[in-house]
């Protein structure tokens, strides 16, 4: 029977197997759910863990229910019409036949306080459901808590999307002795060790054991089967196999269903319950890379056998049905498939024959966007556009490899795409990146073109900032071969072409002839981007020369231009050139005022090139002010980041000699002990700690590691930060472009290496570590 008596526990709870992994936050989050609904139901994507975390919960909640705590797997029941005897039977245990299985639960449990586990309820939907309902009007004091991959959608019913085991973030590279911090580490780790006893984390595996996690996304049916091949693989080997999840992935174990020992099985049991509009949206939107919208939705997977205006009803349907996830981001719903199921759909795109459709969709939906962007480069919807460039970084990149591998009748595709997001490769400091797009568009379409001269332009000005002279007057040569001298716009991308090979050729006065030149032609036609751009030229050409009455002159005139278009990206670089020349001039207050607000706007933009040379002026500033200790603390904060952003201020070279000069001026005045602790303090901030130190804002930070003090991860220390300002998980989330299970993984980590129970303790934390901070400045 299922029922116990005596002293023994109450129920047929099974025993949990193996260690239970992480999942604090959702744990707490379950129980506070069931306190105050009496239907609670786990939803999520097959494999992701929902069975598990029910299972722990009931556990832990045995105490609270002592009538009874029932496990039922519905998705055993035979046909949808025996739910109700799979559930009797668990419940009242095996016998014969009950003439009305419903009726004998009710009467069972009519005045128990009982929890009632019902799992895998998405094989018998409706049913699950109806028996719900009927039993919770019934039974006053028992409680359902369903795991289903598609919520029941009763009135009364609570739900909570079980996310992936937590990861280390993309910038982050833990170690051996940090890595297990990390769920789904912890869990490979784990996993691997039960299949090869000899099993280690070392130095040399652990990169190629997070990427796994990684890859796999955190799932943990997947990570499970993965760790498994360590007995034949090495992680490095494994990684290098995982392209193909679906095929590689299988062989679970026996006392599992079969839909649960295979990644394909599991995959494909969704699909089989999915409707045929379902299957095709499934299909067409695995042609996104990373994360989509509901525009692209409209636009790329809409027509034919799926009306556009009903994409977004089907999208829901997904949604409900765990096949894509939603997220928020930057105030904006987004969507996206785990890899395994993109891949599979993907397969079935193929299959259906309208890959090469769907793909030129695609294309075309991110050139329309990227064109949009480029319009909107300078003026009041500058930094939207921007921000909605980087959220979709990846389908960008995968629009510009279909241009260069099926141009089809548009040759120039390329050409306009990548000159389009010059300003998503200036602001995300991927000026590698944009480089290697604009040499191989410009290779493969070679034909004179109005498209081609953009193109040359946006190459000219990546290598002004690499200080790449050969670069720069090769493609001036190839700009003037073509570019006519009767168009004002030929014209003056000619003349800015010329002056970017003037400026690394170090000659300022025939650098200066060319951008009298564009600025007169950018004026003759109106083109209000191009006087502010060509004016920052200048002001950096005259700055160059010595001039700063002419430097100071042109930056105020590109303010204005600015302020009247609402422009925020032109104007931050124009601030900080005249924080630069206030500063020269020896009007620190002046300078101070104009650095701040670009490192402001720069930061707004998430423009870390700008950020990282505005802070660079405000540690000059602060060591004319004879603040030796802040000048310290800036040059450590953006020493490390002007080495990964390759911004040893190329195009601002001459300026170095104000670096050098402030390193050994703030050096001398320190003493270097001091020198280098204050430095060593710097390196310590994080990005948004260091932003807020040049703001002179309320800035967190970790004290110096002293021994038996916990250690937090750059990532954590910004989070922490944002606690202490009153921020919420998915404030957090939205402010460091991350996802909200992320963000309250972080939360977590914090508390228990804090070892805090509570967000106020954190910010208590965060007060004495900015009160020591100030004390020390």
């Amino acid at each position: 029977m299922a029922v116990s008596t005596g002293r023994s526990r109450v129920g047929n709870l099974p025993a949990e197997t193996g260690h239970f992994i992480g999942r604090r936050h959702e744990l707490a989050e379950v129980k506070r759910l069931l306190s105050r609904s009496r239907l609670v139901t786990l939803t999520g994507v097959g494999g992701v863990g929902k069975t598990r975390l029910a299972l722990h919960v009931a556990t832990s909640l045995q105490r609270a229910f002592p009538d009874g705590v029932f496990f039922v797997d519905v998705g055993e029941s035979a046909t949808p019409c025996s739910v109700a005897e799979t559930v009797a039977e668990a419940v009242l245990g095996p016998g014969p036949s009950r003439p009305d299985p419903f009726a004998a639960i009710v009467d069972f449990l009519a005045d128990r306080h009982a929890l009632l586990i019902l799992d895998n309820c998405e094989h018998v939907l409706a049913e699950a459901a109806d028996l719900v309902d009927a039993l919770l009007k019934a039974t006053p004091h028992v409680r359902v808590l369903a795991t289903s991959r598609q919520r029941l959608n009763l009135a009364a019913e609570q739900t909570m999307t079980v996310p992936p085991l937590s990861l280390p973030a993309p910038d982050e590279t833990p170690t051996p002795e940090t890595i297990q911090q990390y769920d789904a580490v912890t869990l490979f780790v784990e996993r691997a060790q039960a299949a090869r006893h000899d099993f280690t984390l070392t130095p040399e595996n652990t990169p190629a054991v997070v990427e796994i996690s990684r890859r796999l996304e955190g799932v943990p049916l997947a990570i499970e089967l993965a760790a498994v091949w360590v007995r034949t693989l090495e992680p490095q080997q494994l990684l290098e196999r995982l392209d193909n999840q679906l095929t590689l992935l299988s062989g679970g174990p026996r006392n599992v269903p079969p839909r649960h020992r295979s990644l394909r099985a599991m995959v494909e049991w969704s699909y089989e319950h999915c409707t045929p509009r379902e299957r095709l949206l499934w299909a067409r939107a695995s042609v996104f890379a990373g994360s989509f919208d509901v525009e692209a939705a409209e636009a790329v997977c809409g027509g034919d056998d799926l009306p556009t205006e009903e994409v977004v009803v089907v999208l829901a349907d997904l949604i409900d049905k765990s096949i894509i996830l939603r997220e928020e981001q930057d105030g904006r719903a987004r969507y996206r498939m785990l890899e395994t199921l993109r891949q599979y759909g993907r397969h079935q795109l193929v299959e259906t024959g309208e890959e090469a459709t769907i793909r030129r969709r695609h294309r075309q939906h991110y050139q329309r966007l990227a064109e949009l962007a480029a319009r909107e480069a300078f003026g009041p919807h500058q930094l939207a556009w921007i921000r909605r460039l980087k959220l979709d970084r990846a389908n960008l990149r995968a629009a510009l490899e279909h241009c260069l591998t099926e141009p089809g009748d548009d040759q120039n595709a390329g050409l306009r795409l990548a000159a389009d997001l010059l300003y998503l490769w200036l602001t995300d400091a991927a000026m590698d990146e944009g480089r290697r797009w604009l040499d191989r568009v410009l290779a493969e379409a070679t034909e004179p073109s109005v498209e081609r001269l953009r193109a040359l332009w946006a190459r000219s000005w990546l290598a002004v900032l690499d200080s790449d002279v050969a670069t720069a007057q090769a493609t001036l040569e190839q700009a003037r071969a073509f570019a006519s001298d009767d168009d004002p716009t030929s014209r003056s991308h000619l003349a800015l072409l010329s002056a970017h090979a003037a400026i690394v050729r170090d000659d300022p006065d025939a650098a200066l002839a060319s951008l009298e030149e564009a600025l007169a032609a950018q004026r003759d036609v109106g083109d209000r981007h191009g006087v502010a751009l060509t004016l920052l030229w200048m002001v950096l050409v005259h700055s160059l020369r010595g001039d700063s009455q002419a430097a100071t002159r042109r930056a105020q005139e590109c303010l204005e231009v600015c302020d009247a278009a609402g422009d925020v990206w032109h104007k931050a670089y124009a601030l900080v050139m005249l924080g630069i020349e206030a500063w020269r001039s020896g009007n620190t207050p002046r300078a101070t005022s104009a650095v701040r607000e670009s490192l402001r706007l720069h930061h707004s933009l998430d423009n870390r090139f700008g950020v990282v040379l505005a802070l660079e002026v405000s540690a000059w500033i602060a060591a004319t002010d004879g603040r030796y200790d802040r000048a310290a603390r800036l040059l450590g904060a953006l020493g490390a980041r002007r080495k990964s952003l390759r911004a040893s201020m190329p195009s601002y070279g001459y300026l170095a000699r104000y670096h050098n000069e402030c390193v050994e001026r703030t050096r001398q005045a320190l003493g270097e002990e001091a020198y280098e602790e204050a430095l060593r303090h710097g390196a310590e901030l994080s990005l948004e700690q260091a932003v807020a130190y040049g703001l002179k804002q309320r800035s967190t930070r970790v004290a110096a590691k002293r021994a038996g003090e916990p250690v937090l991860t750059r990532r954590e220390r910004e989070v922490a930060e944002l606690i202490a300002q009153g921020r919420s998980n998915k404030e957090i989330a939205n402010q460091l472009v991350i996802s909200q299970r992320t963000a309250e993984s972080h939360v977590e980590n914090i508390l228990v290496k804090l070892g805090f129970t509570s967000r106020a303790q954190i910010a208590a934390w965060s007060a004495q570590q900015e009160q020591q901070l100030a004390e020390r400045d």
